[in-house]
């Protein structure tokens, strides 16, 4: 029993130094190993304290262990340290993405949004620090690449021959999402965040057509605050989950129209395996693949930054970069579709890199004050979405309610989450054209709202 109480006095107080060692600050308040220490082990305070010897310029010099063991310099060191700071991204989107694989919790939660609130938490409580050079690497240098990287598929001749009516759909859902925005910041604004606040309008628009690639690309554009983005993608995949949930609710399984079918696919996510099987040849990542991806993307991010600059430079190259790449995609449809699989694989890599500094550099205080009007923006804009998509697709053009629904899943939630439905309901036919017109979605997302910035602070 002696033994026992023993081991676990011990354990407790390596626990306690552990906390000690990594924990900075809390509410401006420093802990020092004093205030740590239990009772018990404050008996034993009139042994004295152990030294070690620090060397600096030659010479040492005696110091008290206490003192010298203390978090924020061991925090500082860490903050500085370019490596530690990789890592930690690099950890916390791992483990985003292996929560979305592996939990019920993650797949609620999207790999994404886990990331984000890994790393905001790790911020708060200074383990990776608020700002860092490796942030604005990611932000200058691997978004830009994210963009072709995932537009890879975007043959638009492709698009425009397997789509069919989903693409009719589609579109109405896009002028859905923009008829929405409007209405949404006509009646929430937004003005408790500011200049930001027309900024996450044109980003929740553009992820409501496209995806998250989309409000990356328009985040990074326009210049949101990282603790604005982080309550804007916490928020937003709140009401997004409950849509889902309501559009499976109405959806119903089974035939559509056109009872052709076609063979189901495996599609790229964050939390799986990115092998897409189509037309019986399979896309696999491969060391080659991955190089002409990662090249073949500089390529189109170079190009779009020279161009921008020589057509207009006030404009975002992101937005000259889509364009070629769409067409690119749709000149050469057979050397980007062998590296669709690789392109995604590595653009979800940056794409999660990105969360995690957004997060990292958001304030928790902040994120929770501002996530009750962007939820209510958000129920607003989708809405409106829902209503007027009825009313144009079913009142006006009477197309099929199924690929109404489908059509939103793709506006809302992208390519993957629609052929996913259309895979649940069994609706064969309808899995390709729903990756399809998902991908339609990307190609086109960010520039429409960005031009859609300009309306919103002139007319509104």
């Amino acid at each position: 029993m002696t033994r026992r109480r023993t081991a676990a006095t011990s354990l407790r107080l390596l626990l306690r130094w552990m906390v000690i060692l990594m924990m900075p600050t809390i509410n401006g308040f420093m802990w020092t190993p004093k205030q740590m220490m239990a009772p018990n082990v404050r008996r034993h305070q009139q042994i004295k304290q152990p030294s070690i010897q620090i060397y600096q310029q030659n010479r040492s010099v005696l110091i008290p262990l206490k003192a010298a063991i203390t978090p924020m310099v061991v925090t500082s060191a860490f903050h500085g340290n370019i490596n530690f700071v990789l890592m930690s991204l690099l950890l916390v989107s791992a483990t985003g993405v292996a929560m979305e694989q592996k939990t019920t919790f993650g797949k609620a939660l999207s790999a994404p949004l886990v990331t984000m609130l890994i790393s905001l938490l790790l911020a708060n409580f200074g383990i990776i620090p608020f700002k860092s050079p490796v942030y604005g690497l990611i932000n200058k240098y691997l978004v830009p690449l994210a963009v072709p990287l995932f537009l890879f598929d975007s043959d638009l001749r492709r698009v425009v021959r397997d789509a069919g009516s989903l693409l009719i759909a589609f579109i109405v859902g896009a002028v859905s999402t923009i008829i929405g925005t409007i209405a949404a910041f006509s009646l929430i604004p937004l003005k408790s965040l500011g200049e930001d606040g027309w900024k996450v309008a044109c980003a929740l628009n553009s992820r409501h057509i496209g995806g998250a690639i989309n409000f990356v690309a328009v985040a990074d554009t326009l210049t949101i605050d990282g603790s604005v983005v982080s309550a804007a993608i916490a928020a937003d995949n709140v009401v997004v989950a409950l849509y889902f949930a309501f559009l499976f609710y109405l959806a119903k399984p089974g035939a559509t129209k056109d009872t052709e079918k076609e063979d189901a696919m495996n599609l790229p996510s964050l939390g799986d395996d990115i092998v897409v099987t189509n037309e019986g040849q399979q896309n696999l990542i491969t060391t080659s693949s991955i190089v002409y991806s990662v090249a073949s993307a500089s390529c189109l991010v170079t190009i779009g930054e020279m161009m921008t600059r020589a057509i207009c430079p006030s404009i975002s190259s992101m937005v000259i970069t889509s364009i070629l790449t769409v067409l690119a995609a749709t000149c050469y449809p057979k050397w980007f579709q062998k590296l669709r699989s690789s392109g995604s694989a590595i653009g979800i890599l940056f794409l999660q890199l990105f969360f995690a500094a957004s997060g990292a550099s958001g304030s928790l205080v902040l994120v929770l004050r501002r996530a009750p009007s962007l939820i209510a923006f958000s129920v607003v804009q989708i809405a409106f979405h829902f209503i007027v998509l009825m009313f144009i697709g079913r009142g006006i053009l009477r197309l099929d309610p199924n690929e109404l629904y489908l059509a939103s899943n793709a506006n809302v939630g992208g390519p993957t989450t629609a052929a996913a439905m259309a895979q649940a309901k069994e609706w064969n036919r309808l899995t390709l054209p729903a990756l399809l017109v998902g991908v339609f979605g990307y190609a086109t997302a960010t520039a429409l709202s960005l031009s859609l910035g300009p309306f919103l602070t002139t007319r509104l």
